[in-house]
C-alpha cells in the first residue's frame, strides 16, 4: 500500500472513530448551552443570577468527582484499546468489574457523603453568596446523588470507547440529553401542568436523565453479543494485572485532575470575589466555551482508542500517525468556531441573557477564546493519544505547572494587582493554554510515549 493511500486509510479510520464522539460531544454542549440559556431566562432577575451561579459552584465539585472516575478509567480505555489490539478480548470484562467496583466505593461513596453532609460548606469554600445559597442548595443536593449514575455511565463509556464503540454511547447521551432538556423545559418554568421548580427542576431533570442512561447501558451489557458482556454467573476475582494497570496509568491521571482541580477551585474563588453578576457573566462564556473544547476532546478519544490498539499490535508509527491526523482534523474544526466567535460573539452572549453589561463583557471574552483555539484543542488531542499510550506521568507535569503555577499566578496578577476584573482571568486561560500546548507537544516528539508497557 502506497503512502498516501496508507494516509486516506488512517484519516478514514480516525473520522469513523471520531465522529460519532463530536455529535455526542457537541450536541452534549449545545443541551447545556441551551440548559444554562433556560436558567438565564428566568423572570426575575436576581433568582436567573443566583441559579446561573448556583449550577457554576456545583459543576465544581460535579467536576472533581467526574474527574476522578474518569482518572480510572483512562486506565480502563487504555487497557481495553491494547486488549483488542492484542486480540485478548476475554480479558475485557474483569477490566469492567474493576473499574466499576473501585469508581463506586473508592470515589463514588466519599463525595456522596461529604456532599450530602457539608452542602453548604462546600457552597461557600467554592465562592457561593447567600443568594447562590438559597437557590442552588437543593441543587446542589441533588446532582450529588446523580453522581452515582454519571460514574457508572462514565466508566462504561471507556470501556466501550477503548474497544473501538464510539456509536452506541453517542446514541444513548442523544436520547437521555434529549430527555434532559425537556425535563429541563417542564420544571424550570413549571409547563404543562408541572410545578415551577426553577433551578432545582433542572436538578431533578439532569439526574433523572442519568438514571435513564444507566439502565440504557445495563441492558446494554448484559447482552450476550456485545465486546464488553457482562456475565454474572462468572464470579469477581480481583486480578492484579488489572490492578496494577489501572493503579500505574489511573494514580497521574487522577493526580493530574487533582491539580487540575485545585488550581480551577482557587482561580474561581479570584472569580467569585469580583461579584455574583461577573461570576455569571464568566459562567456564561465558560458554558459557551465549552463548544470550542468538543474538537479536541472528541479526537482525543479517539486518538486514544486509536493509539492503544495500534500499541497493542506493536505498530508505534502507526500509533504516531493517528495522532497527527486527529490533531489536524479536531484543530481546522476548532479553528472555525473561534472564527465564528470572534465575529459573532455578541450574538452568540444574547442568547444568555438580555442584560447589555453582561453581553459587552462576554464578547470581549469570546474574542479571547477564538484566538486560544489551536492551542487549546492540540494539546487536547496530543494528550487523548498520550492517555491512550499509558503515558500519564507526562500529561501531569503539563497540568500542574499550566494550571496551578501560571494560570493561577497570572489570575492574581491581573485581576488583584492589575485591576483588570474577569477580562483578566481570561487572559490568564489564554497563557495556560498556550503552555499546556507547548510542554504536551515537546512531549510528543521525544517518542518515549511508544514505549511504555503495560501488563
Amino acid at each position: 500500500m502506497d503512502e498516501s493511500c496508507d494516509k486516506k486509510t488512517i484519516r478514514d479510520i480516525v473520522l469513523k472513530t471520531a465522529g460519532p464522539v463530536l455529535v455526542e460531544v457537541f450536541l452534549g454542549t449545545l443541551f447545556g448551552m441551551v440548559d444554562m440559556m433556560m436558567l438565564g431566562r428566568i423572570d426575575d432577575p436576581t433568582e436567573a443570577a443566583a441559579s446561573i451561579a448556583a449550577v457554576g459552584i456545583t459543576n465544581q465539585l460535579v467536576f472533581i468527582a467526574l474527574s476522578l472516575v474518569q482518572s480510572l478509567n483512562v486506565g480502563a480505555t487504555a487497557m481495553v484499546a491494547r486488549y483488542v489490539g492484542a486480540k485478548k478480548e476475554d480479558r475485557i470484562e474483569s477490566v469492567v468489574r474493576h473499574v466499576v467496583l473501585l469508581t463506586q466505593i473508592l470515589l463514588v461513596l466519599p463525595i456522596f457523603i461529604l456532599g450530602l453532609k457539608y452542602t453548604d460548606q462546600i457552597m461557600k469554600f467554592i465562592g457561593a453568596h447567600e443568594d447562590t445559597l438559597m437557590y442552588g442548595r437543593n441543587y446542589f443536593k441533588i446532582i450529588v446523588v446523580g453522581i452515582i449514575f454519571q460514574a457508572f455511565n462514565f466508566s462504561i463509556y471507556a470501556v466501550l470507547r477503548g474497544a473501538g464503540d464510539t456509536k452506541t454511547p453517542m446514541s444513548i447521551n442523544l436520547k437521555v440529553n434529549t430527555l434532559n432538556v425537556v425535563g429541563n423545559a417542564l420544571l424550570i418554568y413549571g409547563l404543562l401542568g408541572f410545578p415551577r421548580l426553577g433551578v432545582t427542576g433542572a436538578a431533578i431533570s439532569t439526574t433523572f436523565s442519568q438514571f435513564v442512561a444507566t439502565l440504557m447501558l445495563l441492558r446494554y451489557i448484559f447482552k450476550k453479543d456485545t465486546i464488553i458482556q457482562i456475565n454474572l454467573k462468572n464470579k469477581f476475582k480481583f486480578n492484579k494485572d488489572i490492578i496494577y494497570n489501572l493503579v500505574k496509568i489511573g494514580v497521574p491521571a487522577s493526580l493530574e485532575q487533582i491539580a487540575f482541580r485545585v488550581g480551577i477551585l482557587i482561580f474561581v474563588r479570584m472569580v467569585s470575589s469580583l461579584g455574583t453578576v461577573a461570576y455569571a457573566t464568566h459562567q456564561i462564556c465558560l458554558n459557551i466555551s465549552g463548544l470550542t473544547f468538543t474538537p479536541g476532546q472528541a479526537f482525543g478519544i479517539a486518538a486514544s482508542s486509536l493509539v492503544g490498539r495500534s500499541l497493542g499490535a506493536d505498530d508505534p508509527d502507526r500509533a504516531e500517525e493517528y495522532i497527527k491526523t486527529s490533531r489536524r482534523i479536531g484543530t481546522v474544526i476548532a479553528i472555525a468556531i473561534g472564527i465564528l466567535f470572534f465575529f459573532f460573539g455578541s450574538f452568540v452572549a444574547s442568547l444568555y441573557t438580555k442584560d447589555p453589561k453582561v453581553i459587552a463583557q462576554a464578547t470581549k471574552i469570546l474574542k479571547i477564546i477564538a484566538i486560544m483555539q489551536p492551542f487549546q484543542s492540540s494539546q487536547l488531542v496530543i494528550s487523548g493519544g498520550l492517555r491512550g499510550a499509558g503515558d500519564t506521568v507526562w500529561t501531569l507535569i503539563a497540568i500542574f505547572f499550566s494550571v496551578l503555577v501560571v494560570r493561577v499566578a497570572l489570575a492574581h496578577l491581573f485581576i488583584n494587582i492589575l485591576g483588570l476584573g474577569l477580562l483578566g482571568a481570561w487572559y490568564a486561560m489564554f497563557c495556560d493554554q498556550f503552555v499546556r500546548w507547548a510542554l504536551i507537544t515537546l512531549r510528543f516528539k521525544t517518542d518515549k510515549w511508544k514505549y511504555i508497557s503495560i501488563r
